[in-house]
């Protein structure tokens, strides 16, 4: 996402503290190392079992049998996508192309519409309720290969999904979205995401990747399918709304976004995820932008320069350059252990902090984050 953001151009601020080997070292990194890595080590290309192995060890060896998930296969289906439309290097295509084909033969739902959130190697559903997070992300990938290939069946499997998540997920007296739906997309208890999460209506989580989702959504319908206008309005007002909806619900006085909720929007645990509050903060930014709306970019650019401020004054380990994971209880918690995913998206919103403010303390803040990866969290032996 970090070179998808910068396009490869340095930015032509007068006071760019960005050197070029800095971007070049990040490009290098991912068309190099990471891209090629999981085309050859992540695929299960067996007969009747193509897919995604669910894990691969730290011997890059696969686990032929265990299941896999709709949001790992449509992340592989939005980066080579958003790849091959970044360079123009249609190579990259080969493994969307494999990725589109496993969610459309394992995952799809053709009695009920949307998608499993996990299926077994030979397509048998593990995990079949509809979890919204999941459909998401899947029509997150959809809208990317869809935008690549100007893929007609591929958008219109996106906005199958969005659709569905319109009607069944929608909250229409509070705003935003619930957390999951049965099979048949009918109301569930079983709501709860992953075992380290509460079984509740409504979570961040869950919203931050709807909205991540509909960015794109709607960035796809403006750029290649522009004689959908009526849908281009539809998913302009629903990706608004739940832009509104994480300033004003999600989002807490203190600069920290809430964890989990009910219907109404009552926080109902005291908790601090430090790689959410970072990635709120670009990603909430640019579904504005997206938006085109002024109105709506004035109303949010100082909230999202303040989470920003706070994830970096609170969560961020200067000392080491990395990102702490979570806090509990008041603080009485706190969990130091630095996690990928935390690292990656701290690189993104410090440097879409610096990119709206100017100010070389995000810069500062971002080069340290790449310093860290490249030599603590990078495999160096394999």
């Amino acid at each position: 996402v970090f070179i998808k953001k910068m396009g490869y151009i340095m930015s032509e601020k007068s006071q760019n503290p960005f050197s070029k080997e800095f971007y070049n070292s990040i490009k290098n990194e991912l068309l190099e190392d990471i891209l090629p890595y999981w085309e050859k080590y992540s695929r299960d290309t067996r007969v009747g079992k193509e897919g995604f192995f669910g894990a691969i060890d730290n011997s890059n060896n696969p686990n032929y049998d265990i299941e896999r998930s709709i949001v790992m296969t449509s992340r592989f289906l939005w980066t080579y996508s958003a790849v091959a439309r970044l360079t123009q290097n249609k190579k990259y295509l080969e493994m969307a192309d494999f990725a589109y084909k496993t969610i459309t033969t394992k995952y799809l739902d053709s009695q009920n519409g949307g998608v499993f959130w996990s299926v077994m190697p030979d397509g048998t559903p593990k995990v079949s309720k509809k979890q919204i997070y999941g459909e998401a992300f899947c029509c997150y990938g959809l809208s990317e290969y869809a935008a690549a290939k100007k893929s007609e069946e591929a958008m219109k499997l996106a906005l199958d999904i969005y659709n569905l998540i319109e009607k069944y997920a929608y909250d229409p007296k509070e705003g935003g979205y619930i957390e999951a739906c049965a099979q048949n997309w009918s109301q569930t208890d079983d709501m709860i995401l992953s075992p380290k999460d509460m079984n509740c209506p409504k979570s961040m989580n869950t919203n931050l990747h709807v909205m991540e989702a509909y960015t794109n959504l709607y960035r796809t319908l403006r750029e290649v399918f522009p004689e959908s206008r009526e849908l281009f309005d539809q998913v302009g007002t629903s990706l608004a709304k739940l832009v509104r909806v994480t300033k004003e619900k999600i989002l807490q006085p203190n600069g920290h976004l809430g964890m989990f909720f009910d219907m109404e929007w009552k926080l109902l645990v005291d908790e601090v995820s430090y790689g959410h509050d970072i990635e709120a903060s670009w990603l909430l930014w640019e579904a504005a932008c997206e938006l085109g709306d002024e109105e709506l970019k004035s109303e949010i650019r100082d909230t999202v320069i303040y989470v920003a401020q706070v994830s970096l004054e609170e969560g961020f380990d200067s000392q080491n350059g990395c990102l702490e994971n979570f806090l509990r209880d008041g603080g009485k918690i706190r969990d130091r252990n630095r996690v990928w995913w935390n690292q990656a998206e701290a690189m993104n919103g410090f440097y879409n902090a610096w990119e709206m403010t100017g100010e070389l303390k995000y810069a500062w803040a971002c080069m340290k984050e790449w310093d860290w990866i490249i030599n603590h969290q990078r495999d160096k032996q394999r």
